[in-house]
């Protein structure tokens, strides 16, 4: 072998094993690369927040005969009692709502007169109570009158609970009163309707009612008439056992079944239908998340339309679009109170606990509620003077008041 070529043979021995060497390596460290996720500890687990179940609106419950209304068994976690009524053979969960003296601690065993009533399902979520942090200033109380009554009755109201609540009531009348609204500064709106007691001037006045509750912002919808006194602590303590941002209809029913009406689907068609109603002449109030879902059916003069469709009276159009239409379920309170029924029936140490109470018309002046106070009964007819009095006792005219000024 020439000895010149033994160097070069050498060069490339070792170029070739450094060659091996440099790839050995790469491979190498590929492999520990890929090792390495199966090398680490295993991570550690984490309790993701479970989605909380929806909870749907109670539907009717079992049928009963026809007048006949059944009571649930009292929870014993909540206040309110669901009824299950029918008419016709069809049933309807009616849920009862009670009001507590004391929302932290509530009392049971209260009987219905009292209001305070265990509570059955409704559309709140199960296992928590949403409240409220309600004031005055979120309700809307809307006052139906007429101008032939602003003397008789109106002058009452703005001189006891109105003046407890002037900004937060509203008056929808049909006549122009200047002199009362500067006298009084009580908010009194002319809806322009129609004077006359008819379904058409009925619904007018509602469908105004609606459409300024929606421009107020406010949480509540209340709705009462002109003989009527709102005792306002009771019906913001009703309140705040509920959110306005839920569907929640309060009332009380002025039958004992559901309301059969024909509804007019197309211009030569009528289909039955049957729901629940809170009667106007009692109050009562609905949320601002339920009013909101009304709007199809009643902003901007579709509430008179929709009148049409079942020609029906105001508060019965109400029950209509919440009930047959939106499948909400009327909460039926035993709090609010008509002329329609016997008032001195009403326990004497609970009507301060009452939301609305009224008093009787023409055919029976004598219907009003049995309280005793500082006027007589001449003084008084109403007794909503007695009635204001004791939840006001520092009013300016109230004979208590007067009598520690003389002595």
């Amino acid at each position: 072998m020439n000895p010149l070529h033994r160097p070069v043979r050498m060069h490339i021995a070792s170029v070739g094993v450094s060659k091996f060497c440099f790839l050995f390596s790469l491979a190498f460290c590929g492999l520990l690369l890929l090792l390495i996720p199966t090398l680490q500890p295993p991570a550690r687990q984490v309790d993701l927040p479970q989605p909380r179940p929806q909870v749907r609106p109670a539907k009717a419950g079992s049928s009963q005969h026809a007048g006949d209304p059944a009571v649930s068994a009292p929870a014993e976690t909540d206040s309110s009692t669901e009824l299950q009524r029918s008419s016709a053979g069809q049933g309807r969960s009616i849920k009862t709502e009670g009001i507590r003296e004391d929302l932290s601690s509530p009392k049971r065993g209260m009987d219905s007169k009292r209001g305070a009533l265990p509570k059955g399902k409704g559309s709140r979520p199960s296992g928590s109570r949403s409240r409220d942090l309600l004031e005055l200033k979120d309700i809307f109380i809307a006052v139906k009158t007429t101008r032939k009554y602003h003397k008789s009755r109106l002058e009452l109201l703005i001189q006891t609970w109105i003046s407890q609540a002037l900004e937060q009531t509203y008056i929808f009348t049909d006549g122009e009163d200047k002199e009362l609204r500067m006298r009084t500064g009580a908010n009194i709106i002319n809806t322009n309707c129609s004077a006359a007691h008819t379904r058409q001037a009925l619904c007018c006045k509602m469908s105004v009612e609606y459409d300024k509750f929606i421009e107020s912002q406010k949480k509540w919808f209340c709705h009462v008439d002109d003989d009527n006194y709102v005792i306002l602590p009771s019906l913001l303590r009703l309140l705040s056992s509920y959110h306005h941002s839920q569907d929640v209809y309060l009332g009380r029913p002025s039958l004992d079944h559901p309301i059969e009406a024909a509804e007019r689907v197309k211009s030569d068609g009528l289909v039955s239908v049957k729901f629940w109603f809170a009667t106007g002449g009692a109050g009562f109030c609905i949320s601002r998340g339920l009013a909101l879902k009304m709007s199809p059916w009643a902003s901007l003069g579709n509430f008179i339309s929709t009148a049409e469709k079942i020609r029906l009276p105001d508060d019965c159009t109400i029950g209509y679009i919440i009930e047959a239409l939106l499948e909400v379920t009327l909460t039926h309170t035993h709090l609010f109170h008509s002329h329609l029924e016997n008032l001195q029936k009403l326990p004497t140490d609970t009507v301060l606990e009452q939301v609305t109470l009224s008093f009787g018309g023409f055919d029976n002046r004598r219907n009003v509620v049995s309280i005793v106070g500082g006027f007589t009964l001449a003084e008084d007819p109403t007794r909503f003077k007695t009635v204001h009095c004791l939840l006001y006792p520092d009013t300016d005219w109230c004979p208590q008041l007067e009598h520690r000024r003389r002595h």
